[in-house]
């Protein structure tokens, strides 16, 4: 069964069938997009029992898609190809409960319905494609589809600041796909398919991934082309390190959150964000190991400085929502510590916390969310006590925070002390990260438990007072049925932690295994 084919053109078929019903039917496309989102999961738990952790890429669907014939550079070659293994599975999972829960979340949306879940859907179907095409090209037209949907769910039903928010989200990301465009195409003129007699220029990545597979004194040739490999590297690497997003490209992330609405914050911070994550892993490391190599000092540094630069933004932060957002910027400069590693530890840590961000981010962003709903405003000076009028809104609140934290016990606790294992062993095993960047970014894991205890001190503790006169009730059905599942997965994932590790694993080992077998094992 084409199980990835049906997670992803599902709700883009959905979405075009939603276009075609009036617009007056207003209850009609929230439920359509809930049945949807059922089915997708219905979907993904079938894959699921198929699956099999130790080999590698599964679910694989093959299809020639463009075969044109060029005058001067031979045969333009793309496939349909999609296909999962240790990484791009669990972030499809996270994607599809993700986005059931947004569906959920976006409930009481009541301006222009018909187009929100519309473009919700074609949202939907654009980032599970990118978890699982192989395709470069494929992959760039997933990635660029994410954009408009995105531009126009935070420019539409955003805040007051949303037309500025929406044109800086999509400026950026624009940016880092020029990035990404220069280098797939040097990459087309490279690499050639090993399954032609003549010369079929490819854009398939696994061919992109074998060093053999580049056409001898081209481009990005690793026999000749060293110095256009490694400026190849960053480019890719900067197109990806926007979306993560890392310092100093991350000034577009605070905003977009602020002024999204709450369903939309939380796409943005589980899944999007994980998509810089998951394109350095899938396309920028495993295709550029050189660079990765000689770039290695910069990629842990950027990591760090965002490890701390982003906590001191969120502990200096009024707003919530703006908290929360650099506590990403934060959290996210973890996975490239991770990343640069190169260890086995590293990198399984560095997927295990996008998975575990994925889930403690969405919510943290509902449990602003839920608030702002009854009150219309988010700074933080404005509340105290919250406690004592909102008893199981707090103790969601305080799971949260705790998972965020790192607390053990909690998913967050395992991704980040496999990240620290893997950035402190590198120092040995290949001298890819120096051994003061790890002790440095600790800083961060004590930033972090202070501005999340601050904020739990002045707005749930001591007396109840706020600045507004609206109500304050308790959860309601629908908020439980979002916060209850992240909660439970928090856990989970803390306490069972191979449930999740068992898929990560073997990804992470070929990883890893792909440097000591091109003998990369010392820092230029």
């Amino acid at each position: 069964m084409p199980y990835l084919s049906l997670l992803i053109f599902i709700p883009v078929a959905t979405a075009l069938a939603a276009l075609a019903i009036p617009a007056r039917y207003v209850y009609v496309f929230r439920w359509l997009t809930l049945g949807t989102n059922i089915l997708q999961l219905i979907t993904f738990i079938l894959l699921a029992f198929e699956f099999q952790p130790q080999a590698g890429l599964q679910a694989i669907e093959q299809k020639s898609w463009i075969s044109i014939s060029l005058s001067n550079w031979g045969q333009l070659q793309a496939d349909y190809l999609v296909a999962v293994d240790g990484l791009s599975f669990p972030l499809v999972g996270l994607s599809v409960v993700i986005m059931l829960i947004a569906t959920l979340s976006s409930w009481q949306i009541a301006k222009s319905r018909k187009g929100y879940f519309s473009l919700l859907l074609i949202l939907n179907g654009a980032i599970i494609g990118s978890f699982c095409a192989l395709d470069f090209l494929l992959f760039y037209v997933f990635f660029e589809f994410m954009l408009l949907p995105m531009f126009f769910l935070i420019g539409i039903w955003g805040g007051p600041k949303r037309e500025y928010a929406s044109i800086k989200f999509f400026l950026y990301t624009l940016l880092g796909s020029i990035f990404i465009l220069i280098v797939m195409i040097g990459l087309y003129l490279s690499v050639q398919s090993p399954d032609s007699s003549t010369v079929v220029h490819t854009f398939n990545v696994l061919h992109m991934q074998n060093l053999e597979h580049f056409i001898p004194g081209s481009l990005l040739d690793a026999a000749s082309s060293g110095t256009w490999r490694l400026w190849a590297f960053a480019l890719l690497f900067i197109g990806f390190v926007i979306k993560l997003p890392a310092v100093p490209f991350h000034t577009w992330l605070p905003d977009a959150h602020v002024e999204a609405p709450t369903a939309i914050s939380v796409i943005l911070a589980s899944l999007l964000l994980k998509i810089g994550g998951y394109g350095i892993l899938r396309f920028v490391y495993p295709v550029f190991p050189d660079g990765a190599v000689y770039f290695s000092d910069w990629v842990a540094g950027v990591g760090v400085v965002s490890i701390i630069y982003g906590a001191f933004n969120a502990l200096a932060s009024k707003d919530l929502k703006r908290l929360i957002a650099y506590s990403s910027v934060s959290h996210m400069g973890f996975v490239l510590l991770g990343i640069a590693s190169a260890t086995t530890e590293g990198i399984a840590g560095a997927v295990y916390q996008m998975v575990s961000h994925g889930i403690i981010s969405a919510m943290l962003f509902l449990i602003a969310g839920v608030l702002y709903d009854r009150t219309h405003d988010r700074l933080i000076e404005n509340y105290s006590g919250l406690a004592l009028k909102m008893k199981h809104y707090t103790a969601f609140v305080l799971i949260s925070f705790f998972a965020s934290l790192g607390l053990p016990g909690f998913s967050g606790f395992i991704g980040e002390v496999l990240i620290f294992f893997g950035a402190f062993q590198s120092h040995t095993l290949n001298n890819l990260v120096p051994f003061w960047m790890p002790l440095v970014a600790t800083l961060g894991l004590l930033l972090g438990a202070a501005y999340y205890l601050w904020t739990i001190q002045r707005m749930f503790f001591g007396p109840f007072a706020t600045k507004t006169t609206a109500e304050l009730p308790d959860l309601t059905t629908r908020e439980y049925s979002m916060l209850l599942p992240l909660a439970i997965l928090a856990f989970l994932f803390g306490i069972l932690p191979q449930v999740l590790l068992n898929f990560i694993n073997p990804f992470a080992e070929n990883f890893t295994g792909l440097w000591f077998s091109l003998g990369l094992n010392a820092n230029p």
